[in-house]
This record gives structure tokens, C-alpha cells and sequence, in this order.
């Protein structure tokens, strides 16, 4: 895409926080979008708001409208979807605030003043509707963190998985003040090589928010980095021979280390965070 494209982002907010994403801070997100001095034509966030809580939880009522503040705080139009309660066959009342229409709708009528559009979803449901925007000549990028269908992955232009974006989602285990991808900083990547006989590998990770399709780390405007690790850095157990494979989302410190009498950063305190499914 060529720098001042008109963006779209929709969010279907349920989804992300129910799958990986609560916390997903959108200050980073529409920066993602707006990489390349694109144009945020159109910020939609999919909210749930359940009512009858609200009457009656003064906690859960002030804190949600901080929050949907909070988005709008950033630039998105928040459009809040009311939680319908309904009673099961046994008794049990569910409630359930599906807010799928309502964005893809808007993204279909809103699509004909855009050239990019970012849905922040995993839900399988939306193939459709990558497909007829596709159609429409938008190109449409996905971004998501836990049980994503494979199906959407594959149809959409580009996949991204929110882990992987700088900052997008706050680091659990935050050790020190290091800016992401500083030495001493906790950062996710993927390994990209690995050389089963040597026990030690390549991570890639990105280094900054930039053009996530210029993947060659070496060119000068690629936002990836690339890390040197050992496997006694692996804290978790899983099958060695996978990789590489861009299918598991490892979370790692970055250290300095003297490698051949060279001090060089290396990935250390290895925990796999992820795996996402093969296409």
C-alpha cells in the first residue's frame, strides 16, 4: 500500500477480549493502521454494555463508561451493543450481545471511501465479508490473538496476530522499564530458523510498528529484528523438530550476552505463548 491510504478499523471488541486480547491498548492499534501516513477515515469499536448489570453493579458501571471513554479517547466511535438475556430449556438465563452484523454492515457501506480495512477479529464469520471488500477493491488486513479461524486467516490480504504488534498488548510479566525491544525488555516473536543439530536458532520480531509485508529484516525500512537463541533459553517443553515455524508466538527477554568473545543481544527466559493452527 502507498503512503496517505484511507483506513478503516473495526473492532469487534467482544471477540479480541474474549480471545487473548483484554487490555489490547487502541492507541497502538490505530497507530498500526495509520502506518505509512495512512488516512483514518473510519474507527468503529463493537462494544457490549450489559444494562441490567449496570443498574445494579455501581462497580461494573463506572468502570465500563471509563473504558468506552477511554476508546473514544483515541478517535474511535464506540457503538455499544446491549446484552439480551434469554432463558435456556433447564432455566439458565445467558445473555448474549453479538455486534457481527452491525460491523459488517458498516464496513461494507463504509468501504467505498477506503483503500485499507482492518478488522480486529478472529471470528470465522467474517469471510464473507473480507471477500466482498475485496471485491469492492479494499484491501483487508486481520488482526487477532487466540481461536482464529483459519478460514479468515487465509482469505484476508494479511494476517496479523495482535501478540506481535509492539505494545498492542501490554507485557504480563514486565521485569524492568526497557521500551520494547531495548535491551532488558520482555518482547514476542517467532522463530524463523532453526538448526536442530546446534540447539540454537533465529527470532524475528518487530522492532517497531512499520510495514509488517517488508519481512526481510536487513531492509532498511523492515520494522523486524532478528535475535540469536540457544535452547537451554527455552522454558517450556514442546517438540523441537516444528521448528522453525511461524505457527508458535514465543515471549522472551532480551539480553547481552558474549558470544565468541562478542558481546551480542541474544533471547533468553523463552515461554511459548501461542500456537496458532496450520493453514
Amino acid at each position: 500500500m502507498s503512503s496517505f491510504a484511507k483506513v478503516g478499523v473495526f473492532v469487534d471488541n467482544e471477540n479480541i477480549r474474549r480471545n487473548g486480547g483484554f487490555g489490547m491498548r487502541y492507541d497502538i492499534l490505530r497507530n498500526f493502521a495509520c502506518r505509512g501516513n495512512a488516512e483514518p477515515i473510519r474507527l468503529n469499536a463493537y462494544v457490549s454494555f450489559d444494562r441490567r448489570r449496570a443498574e445494579k453493579d455501581v462497580d461494573y458501571r463506572i468502570n465500563i463508561n471509563k473504558f468506552f471513554s477511554s476508546i473514544r479517547d483515541t478517535g474511535f466511535k464506540v457503538i455499544e451493543k446491549e446484552v439480551k438475556w434469554f432463558t435456556n430449556e433447564d432455566g439458565t438465563e445467558f445473555g448474549k450481545a453479538n455486534a457481527d452484523l452491525d460491523m459488517a454492515v458498516d464496513a461494507l457501506l463504509q468501504s467505498e471511501n477506503l483503500e485499507r480495512v482492518i478488522l480486529a477479529t478472529g471470528d470465522g464469520d467474517f469471510v464473507q465479508v473480507v471477500r466482498a471488500l475485496q471485491n469492492k477493491g479494499c484491501r483487508v488486513e486481520v488482526i487477532a490473538f487466540d481461536n482464529v479461524s483459519q478460514e479468515l486467516r487465509r482469505e484476508c490480504d494479511v494476517f496479523v496476530s495482535g501478540y506481535l504488534i509492539p505494545d498492542l498488548l501490554p507485557v504480563k510479566d514486565r521485569r524492568d522499564r526497557a521500551g520494547w525491544g531495548e535491551v532488558g525488555s520482555r518482547v514476542r516473536g517467532t522463530c524463523y530458523f532453526y538448526k536442530q543439530d546446534d540447539n540454537f536458532g533465529f527470532m524475528k520480531f518487530q522492532k517497531k510498528i512499520g510495514e509488517v509485508c517488508i519481512v526481510d529484516s536487513r531492509e532498511k525500512e523492515s520494522p523486524y529484528n532478528t535475535i540469536y537463541f540457544n535452547k537451554a533459553a527455552l522454558q517450556n517443553n514442546f517438540d523441537l523438530s516444528e521448528l522453525p515455524s511461524r505457527n508458535y508466538v514465543f515471549e522472551f527477554t532480551i539480553k547481552e550476552k558474549s558470544i565468541r568473545g562478542e558481546t551480542k543481544p541474544v533471547a533468553d527466559e523463552i515461554d511459548l505463548l501461542y500456537k496458532y493452527s496450520n493453514i
